[in-house]
Formats: C-alpha cells, sequence, structure tokens
C-alpha cells in the first residue's frame, strides 16, 4: 500500500455539498503551476498528482456527551437542526439535585445570618460588601442562563419571533461581564483584608457547597459547544446515558465551512502548497465548480486508508491550481 499524505482543503461556499460528505469519495488532480484549466475539459490537462479525499466540516463531527449518569428527561433538539453555541440540547432528570440545592440554600442563609450579627468595620467590612456582590452576581449568571434555557427550549417548541431570545442571550453577556468585575473587584480588596473571623469562614464554606450543587445542576442541562447543526440524534426521552456510552447522544457539527481532506501520494508531495488555489468538481454536480484553497499538510507520512484495493468509489475532482 502506497504512502499517502493528508492535505486540508478548505472550500469557500460549499454549503450545497453538504449532503455529500458523508458517503462520497473524491478524487483531486493538481495542475502544473502556470497553467490554466478549462472547466468544461478536464481531460486535455496534464496533471502531476491524484488524490482521493472526502467533503466534511472544518470543525469536524463534535460528539456531544453528558458529564455524568442520569436519565433522559427531554430531547429539545432533532438531526438536521440548526443550534447556537449554548442552546439546550438535552435535560436530564433532576429531582435530586434540586433537592439538594435547596438545602445548600438554607445552609447558607443560615451562615449568613450568624454573620451579619457581628459588625464589621474598615476593610473587613469593605471584602464583606465585595463578597456580597460577587454571590449576587453569580446567582445573576445562572438566573440569566436559566432564562436563556426556557426561551431557547420554548422557540423550539412552538416557533416565534427571535427578540426574546436575543434579548436573554444579552442579558446573560451582561450578567456574565458584571461577575468578572466584581471578581476582580474581590481579589483587590482582599490583599489589604485581614484574616477572616470563624464566622465568615463558616459562611464562605456554605456558599462553595451551594455552588457545588448549583453547578451539578447546572450540568443536567447539555447545551451545544458550538454553532453548528445537529448530524445524527442517539438518544430518547427515558433513556438512561453516561459518559461512558459507545455510542455519544448526538453529534454536531458547523456546515458553515467544509473541507476536503485529501491523500496525497508521497512522491506527489512538493506539488502542493498552503494557500494554493483549489477547485472542486463532484460527479453530483459536474458543471459546477467549488473554489477555496490548501489549508494544511499534515506532518506525517501514513498508508491511505480513504481507498482501499477493491473499493469501488463515486469519484469528486478536485484541481489545485
Amino acid at each position: 500500500m502506497s504512502k499517502r499524505q493528508t492535505i486540508l482543503v478548505v472550500i469557500v461556499g460549499l454549503v450545497i455539498a453538504a449532503a455529500v460528505f458523508i458517503g462520497f469519495a473524491t478524487t483531486a488532480r493538481v495542475e502544473p503551476p502556470g497553467r490554466g484549466m478549462t472547466a468544461g475539459a478536464p481531460e486535455d490537462k496534464r496533471w502531476q498528482a491524484v488524490a482521493p479525499g472526502r467533503v466534511e466540516p472544518c470543525s469536524g463531527q463534535i460528539k456531544v456527551a453528558t458529564e455524568g449518569i442520569g436519565l433522559v428527561d427531554k430531547v429539545m433538539v432533532k438531526a438536521n437542526d440548526t443550534v447556537f453555541a449554548g442552546e439546550p440540547l438535552i435535560h436530564l432528570a433532576d429531582d435530586e439535585l434540586k433537592a439538594r440545592l435547596a438545602a445548600a440554600e438554607a445552609q447558607v442563609a443560615v451562615r449568613k445570618r450568624a454573620r451579619d450579627e457581628k459588625a464589621a468595620t474598615g476593610q473587613a467590612h469593605t471584602r464583606r460588601k465585595a463578597q456580597e456582590a460577587v454571590a449576587d452576581a453569580e446567582q445573576s449568571v445562572y438566573d440569566a442562563r436559566s432564562a436563556v434555557d426556557r426561551v431557547a427550549a420554548d422557540l423550539r417548541a412552538n416557533g416565534g419571533p427571535d427578540a426574546g431570545l436575543t434579548a436573554a442571550r444579552s442579558a446573560l453577556a451582561r450578567a456574565q461581564g458584571e461577575l468578572t468585575k466584581r471578581q476582580q473587584e474581590l481579589r483587590t480588596v482582599e490583599d489589604d483584608s485581614p484574616l477572616p473571623t470563624a464566622l465568615e469562614g463558616q459562611l464562605s464554606i456554605a456558599r462553595a457547597e451551594y455552588a457545588v450543587a448549583r453547578s451539578a445542576l447546572d450540568k443536567m442541562t447539555v447545551r451545544a459547544p458550538i454553532d453548528g447543526t445537529v448530524l445524527q440524534l442517539n438518544i430518547r426521552a427515558g433513556e438512561l446515558t453516561s459518559p461512558a456510552s459507545v455510542q455519544p447522544p448526538l453529534l454536531l457539527a458547523n456546515l458553515s465551512a467544509l473541507c476536503v481532506r485529501a491523500e496525497l501520494d508521497e512522491r506527489d508531495l512538493g506539488s502542493i502548497k498552503v494557500r494554493q488555489p483549489v477547485s472542486v468538481r463532484t460527479a453530483a454536480f459536474p458543471d459546477r465548480e467549488f473554489e477555496g484553497s490548501v489549508s494544511s499538510i499534515a506532518p506525517l507520512v501514513e498508508p491511505g486508508r480513504l481507498e482501499p484495493p477493491g473499493h469501488a468509489i463515486r469519484p469528486m475532482w478536485m484541481w489545485c491550481r
């Protein structure tokens, strides 16, 4: 088997070919430098190399999984849905975690009341105010993210204008910015503050336990890591899922930019350069060309995998000029 090196070709605007990246193989032909190309007569040209490949999302296929074991309560999307980064995709049953969060919240209230019975002055008072500001900002971020989840799920289920979702996402961004600001202020204040009292330390511990419980509850909602399209959905409500599942619950990819991953024969490597212009033509659209350029060349040479012996393929022709 001949050694081949993988090249990655970015195809700009190849949205129409998104449906072929799964099943169709490609063949790439490289033209000698300085020669033109006639779209209607590729057989008249002298080619330097031929490289099989496939069309695929430049982002790759992202396997979206849960962070823990849980029972699927809701599936908010379906195959071919377009999603935004942070949109809720799957929700797991969370009754037990809600009870833990309520208990942690009650403990914070008890510790806060006990701390407030002892007045603070000077830098200790300033630190206390900064700590309260951070706690309020953290809660605001959690509430804003929950609001985005609710609006996005309702919009996905019932449709309607996007204004409410846009407003909710803007509110979340503002809350996150405010939290960053308050955290920086607290770090500045703590540098010159005295050691916390026993009651202040107990409140800090209670708030940390509350943050852990809130984070565990938040992880019951699986969100999209990027803007993209749902390629495959392998889970239904009522099923049990875990991070160790062989098949991920959901496959996601950004189809706004597609690439041709071609395997170039080792002896032809000198014919290809990064940023070299490329034209791709598919068997499904023989009269159309899709423009792009070579994005990268893999550093390793390895056996070819896209065209095994005796395997019939439907060709896709790619010209690098």
